[in-house]
C-alpha cells in the first residue's frame, strides 16, 4: 500500500501501519453483501468491543487461522477443547466471554439466513438497502434497534457502538470524513 502523504483520509487512520491504510482506502465503508465477509466483520467487531480497531485489524488474519477461516458452520459448533485451544492462541484476543460469544452468534447467524435467505438480506433490510452518511456518531437510532433485535435473538457484545461500527465497516453508514479520498460524491447512494 502506498502511502502517498498527498492522499487525504480520515484522521483516525494511523499512517504509519499499512494494514490499517489497506483496510481504510479498500473497505472501510464499502459496502458488503456477502454472508462470508459480513460474518468476518461482525466476529472481529465483537472482539474488538473495548479494544482499538486497529489492534483488531493487526491480529484479522491470525482470527482467521484461528477460527477455520471465519466458518460460521464449523464455528457454531466449537466446544471446549477448541475453546481451550482459542485461550491458549496467543496471536488473537483471549477473553474466554468473547469467544463463547462467537460460538453463539454463529449459530444466531444460522437462524438469521434460515430466516432471511441470508444474513446479508436481514442487515439491509433495515435501511431497506439504503445507505446511510453520517459524520461524528459512535450511535444512531439505526444502531440501537438493530442491536435490539440481535441482542432479543440472543447475541452478544452487539451494544449499539459495536453495532454501529459495524455499519460503518459493511459500507451501511459511510462516514469518510468530508477531505478523506474516499468521502462519497453522491451521498444519496442505494442497494
Amino acid at each position: 500500500m502506498e502511502k502517498d502523504q498527498k492522499i487525504q483520509r480520515c484522521s483516525w487512520v494511523n499512517l504509519k501501519n499499512d494494514k490499517y491504510i489497506k483496510y481504510h482506502d479498500e473497505e472501510w465503508g464499502v459496502p458488503v453483501y456477502e454472508d462470508k465477509k459480513l460474518y468476518e466483520l461482525l466476529l472481529l467487531e465483537c472482539f474488538q468491543a473495548g479494544l482499538s480497531w486497529e489492534c483488531v485489524i493487526n491480529k484479522r488474519e491470525s482470527f482467521r487461522d484461528a477460527f477455520d477461516q471465519f466458518n460460521w458452520h464449523k464455528i457454531s459448533q466449537y466446544q471446549e477443547p477448541k475453546i481451550q485451544e482459542l485461550l491458549e492462541n496467543t496471536a488473537i484476543i483471549r477473553n474466554k466471554r468473547k469467544i463463547t460469544a462467537a460460538i453463539l452468534n454463529a449459530k444466531i447467524f444460522i437462524q438469521i439466513q434460515k430466516e432471511y435467505g441470508t444474513f446479508s438480506n436481514y442487515i439491509w433490510h433495515f435501511t431497506e438497502g439504503k445507505i446511510i452518511y453520517e459524520l461524528g456518531k459512535t450511535s444512531s437510532k439505526l444502531s440501537d434497534t438493530i442491536s435490539k433485535d440481535l441482542e432479543k435473538r440472543g447475541m452478544k457484545f452487539v451494544g449499539t457502538i459495536t453495532v454501529y461500527s459495524y455499519l460503518q465497516a459493511i459500507g451501511i453508514i459511510n462516514s469518510h470524513e468530508v477531505n478523506c479520498f474516499k468521502y462519497p460524491q453522491g451521498k444519496a447512494q442505494s442497494k
